[in-house]
């Protein structure tokens, strides 16, 4: 299976995924690190993908979304952008309806 195959594999059968660097439990990247915050205080549940763990990966994701960066989330199979983008929808209210239209359950931390 080709590197752009498993992307599109990976993208789905999950709601939700992040490209990170790291893992949510170890981000690598502070970038990284803000993202999984975020979609932890939200309580949305999301598959993580280590880029660091295979550079074939690493590249594909930026050649799949014509986007230079890592993190990146993916919502129903929607690119949705990076840290600042999701870190900018947090921080105006815009990311918990966002993906409440798209049937994402958001359960924020009380």
């Amino acid at each position: 299976m080709s590197v752009r195959d498993q992307i599109t594999k990976e993208i789905a059968e999950n709601d939700v995924v992040l490209y990170m660097k790291g893992t949510p439990v170890f981000p690598q990247c502070g970038f990284s690190s803000v993202a999984v915050q975020i979609l932890s205080s939200l309580g949305v549940k999301f598959k993580a993908v280590d880029v660091l763990k295979d550079p074939d990966v690493r590249q594909g994701i930026k050649d799949f979304s014509n986007w230079p960066t890592i993190p990146q989330l993916y919502v129903k199979g929607e690119f949705v952008g990076g840290s600042d983008i999701l870190r900018e929808m947090y921080e105006s209210d815009e990311l918990a309806p966002f993906l409440a239209e798209k049937g994402i359950a958001c359960q924020p931390a009380a």
